[in-house]
């Protein structure tokens, strides 16, 4: 057989052992059965179709409803074709609905795996093809997902080395089923603009895994067959460069038969029912030898750096990566940041360039490298990462086609490295991807990142002041900030080594804290008041921590009519997200000792159910987000698969407890200083009336707006319905708002009223209630130390709040004087600048 190896999915393509397999098939069937009930009777002709696809460049066929004899797949096997088998689950869901009449289901899947079960040429099982959206709607999500998701272990009992899919639609999109090997989507779009957009949204529902387009085709019938070749060589071109593994065309022939009849009101055939050729099948054959992208494709050039200190471990890894991408104008550079190992003894035999420093931190590592650089696109991975052939060669295509400034890549777990690091790749805290969009990044991986070099340049590089982490997250919005965007590209891939041990994984994390803890400081209006970065997008990657109680709804139309459904996922609410905060373990702290108290109070006694709530959620956190965990390599036995689950649940406990403590050590507390020790009464207040001249509301809100914030201090917009303009932090316990009205007063002047008010969080008030109801209740019993320890909290939040508070009133005070004594130094310079031009005026006019 020509196709010994069994295929295997490994991040976002499918691989024959080590080499990278496109898909490039057409469906086959369904046609007229015989008298038995076979569909695939003819082995003479299936014979000559198979040739006739293998001649055409094709090297997959999909059988869509029907699982077809072992012979076909014989035939496959010796022209060279995989085969994806259709084990027809979309026949059977309607038996979910009435489940005392179903024939015994799994036994029927049973046998038609064990058809087929092993044979060289079998690419994939394939659960079912679009069980219908009614269907879907009629059961409820869960139970299709959790009847798909038995079908696929039968399969793997069956067959473990198989590779399983389910063909989904628009429709069904909403279906989660991440126990397939890789997604499949059957997508009929006429617009080369929509698909690629529909194509971006699939591969982020698809995530890590591969992404297959079992369908796609047009009716040359009704557009003509011309017209069928140009939109059919646009679909597969475009298909392939947005990164999926692959396609099947509907369908190879016109001969078609479905519904107990043949159809022939429609011509989807690239031959017709005579199998000759169409010339959509010339157009496919051109496309399909031109994966990913075309031969005569204008490229630009660009510089590939890779920063490294003492990576002996894993930089030749990454360097066999890098000697075989597949890009035809490109350099790498290297840079040494005064490694004491043996990594610069590994790297010179590539003969990349060198470049070995001193010491000085990974931010300067890649100025270095930028500085260096020759190229128009500046990509930059790390010496633990190693890039997919076709790494480069998606990041750059993504400049070309859009106006982004930088292009991130996936950043996937390598599969050589153990279990431990398998599990280290699905514990929280990893380099992910944000974005805001489909398309459109808020902050993209360092380990798989790439930017326009002028764009690099003007904003002077990477800070140096991020020695080991934090830098990328810098750049992203310092490059935002100046108005450009970021963008993503699922085909861009690199395989990154994770740690190895729960002692390097916290020493990780620590520093991760430590990078927080400096991005705050300089970037303090992304952080809220307890000190966290608050992404404007979706996190994507391996190893999230989910939030508790997560709730979502299914966008489906009315009457479930809409052609493309999704699942939207709500906000999650403060309680469900409060347990993945560092800080929450002070709270469990808190509660613990409060707990303790209510020895000697019984009524304290009272705190104890939330006391234990504080240390199960986390927990339940955890134990949560490790079900979800997808392996590389995963477990053979039941008592692995329990050892990796418990190891990460205690990662995702672990991962908390060190970000709190990097952060602690360098700075990034609860209750961080903002721009001011003075402290104004925290009353609410009506500034004097200012009449002035006149300006647009919105700048003078502005010209407040950056007046406090070169104060270091975090000012917030009111939104769309908010009654308030600006609110100004004073610490985490309280801050201050500001409303503004304008009056015109005639003759081109303005009267402007102000107005500030204090304000705290609900929970901060309801904790401060509770600890002094239950202090006098502990006075009135007597219970001298509690109601002292409760007095104490009550009176330090009290505190904190008034302090907060007033912090804020004085921030706004001081503001305004600020833009009053600013707009009055501007007049001033302004007069004083009028005199000196008359001044030097009137010698001139007298000479004359």
């Amino acid at each position: 057989m020509p196709n010994p190896i069994r295929p295997t999915a490994r991040g976002k393509f499918l691989f024959e052992g080590t080499k990278k397999l496109y898909v490039r098939g057409a469906t086959y069937g369904a046609f007229r059965p015989d008298d038995q009930k076979r569909e695939y009777r003819d082995l003479d002709q299936i014979d000559r179709d198979f040739r006739q696809m293998a001649c055409a460049g094709f090297n997959a066929v999909r059988i869509p409803h029907t699982m077809p004899p072992r012979e076909l797949l014989d035939i496959a096997g010796r022209h060279g074709l995989r085969v994806l088998v259709g084990l027809s689950a979309e026949q059977y869901a309607g038996y979910l609905a009435d489940p005392a009449k179903a024939p015994d289901i799994d036994d029927i899947m049973r046998k038609a795996i064990r058809t087929c079960k092993g044979h060289p040429a079998l690419l994939a099982y394939s659960l079912g093809n679009e069980i219908p959206a009614s269907m879907a709607r009629w059961l409820g999500r869960r139970k299709v997902e959790r009847y798909l998701e038995r079908l696929c272990k039968i399969v793997k009992e069956e067959d473990r080395e198989g590779l399983v899919t389910y063909v989904n639609y628009p429709s069904t999109e909403y279906l989660q089923l991440p126990f397939l090997d890789f997604v499949s989507f059957n997508v009929y779009l006429e617009s080369e603009e929509r698909l690629r957009a529909y194509l971006a949204r699939l591969q982020n529902l698809a995530g890590d895994r591969p992404l297959l387009m079992s369908e796609m085709g047009l009716d040359s019938m009704r557009n003509g067959e011309q017209g069928q070749a140009r939109s059919l060589e646009w679909q597969v071109r475009t298909t392939f460069a947005s990164g999926c593994c692959g396609a099947f065309v509907f369908a190879w022939t016109d001969e078609w038969y479905r519904g107990g009849a043949d159809v022939d009101d429609w011509a989807f055939g690239l031959t017709d029912h005579q199998r000759r050729p169409k010339p959509a099948l010339h157009a496919l054959q051109r496309a399909f030898s031109e994966v990913p992208f075309p031969a005569n494709r204008v490229w630009p050039k660009a510089s590939v750096v890779v920063c490294v200190y003492n990576g002996e471990e894993t930089i030749k890894d990454c360097c066999e990566g890098l000697a075989r991408l597949e890009y035809p104008d490109y350099e790498v550079i290297v840079v040494d940041d005064g490694s004491t190992d043996r990594t610069a003894e590994i790297v010179e035999p590539y003969g990349f360039r060198l470049i070995r420093t001193t010491n000085r931190g990974l931010s300067h590592a890649r100025n270095t490298g930028l500085d260096a650089a020759t190229g128009e696109i500046i990509a930059y991975t790390d010496g633990d990462a190693r890039p997919d052939s076709h790494w480069l060669m998606h990041l750059a295509a993504a400049f070309t086609s859009t106006a982004h400034v930088g292009i991130g890549g996936w950043n996937l777990a390598h599969a050589g490295d153990g279990w431990m690091a398998d599990c280290v790749a699905n514990a929280p805290g990893g380099p992910l991807h944000v974005l805001l969009t489909d398309t459109e990044a808020e902050h993209i991986p360092g380990c798989s990142m790439a930017f326009r070099r002028d764009a690099l340049q003007a904003i002077d590089g990477f800070d140096p002041q991020f020695r080991t982490a934090g830098d990328d997250v810098d750049v992203c919005w310092r490059l935002q900030e100046q108005g450009g965007t970021l963008g993503f590209d699922a085909g861009a891939m690199v395989w990154h080594h994770h740690r190895d041990s729960v002692r390097t994984y916290w020493k990780q994390q620590q520093g991760y804290g430590q990078a927080e803890a400096m991005l705050e400081r300089k970037w303090p209006e992304k952080y809220n008041v307890a000190g966290h970065v608050t992404w404007a997008g979706r996190l994507y990657g391996s190893g999230l921590a989910l939030p508790i109680g997560r709730v979502s709804r299914i966008y489906q139309g009315i009457w479930g009519s809409a052609p493309f459904q999704r699942l939207d996922e709500l906000e999650p609410r403060l309680i469900g997200v409060l347990p993945l905060m560092p800080e929450w373990y002070l709270v469990v702290a808190v509660l613990g000792g409060l707990s303790l108290l209510s020895l000697t109070w019984r009524p304290l006694m009272v705190v104890a159910p939330f006391f234990v709530w504080s240390l199960i959620a986390p927990i339940a956190q955890a134990v949560s987000s490790a079900t979800r965990a997808r392996f590389a390599n995963p477990p053979v036995t039941r008592l692995g698969c329990w050892r990796r689950f418990a190891v990460v649940a205690l990662l995702h406990l672990l991962q908390p407890l060190a970000r709190l403590r990097g952060r602690l050590r360098h700075g990034l507390t609860l209750w961080p200083k903002r721009g001011t020790e003075a402290v104004a009464w925290p009353w609410p207040r009506r500034f004097p009336l200012l009449v002035s001249r006149w300006q647009a509301p919105e700048q003078r809100l502005q010209a407040l707006k950056s007046t406090v914030e070169d104060a270091g201090v975090v000012v917030l917009h009111g939104g769309d319905y908010d009654g308030w303009d600006l609110e100004i932090r004073g610490g985490m316990f309280g801050s201050s708002r500001l409303l503004m009205a304008v009056e015109d007063s005639g003759s081109g002047t303005q009267v402007v009223r102000l107005r500030s008010w204090p304000r705290f969080s609900w929970v901060i008030g309801v904790v401060f209630g509770a600890c002094v109801l239950l202090s006098l209740a502990a006075a009135r019993d007597q219970a001298v130390v509690v109601s002292g320890v409760l007095t104490s909290i009550a009176s330090l939040i009290g505190l904190l709040v008034l302090h907060d508070c007033g912090v804020a009133t004085q921030i706004i005070q001081r503001g305004l004087e600020l833009c009053e004594l600013q707009k009055a130094d501007a007049k001033a310079a302004t007069a004083k600048a009028g005199k000196a031009k008359a001044g030097a005026l009137a010698p001139k006019q007298g000479r004359a």
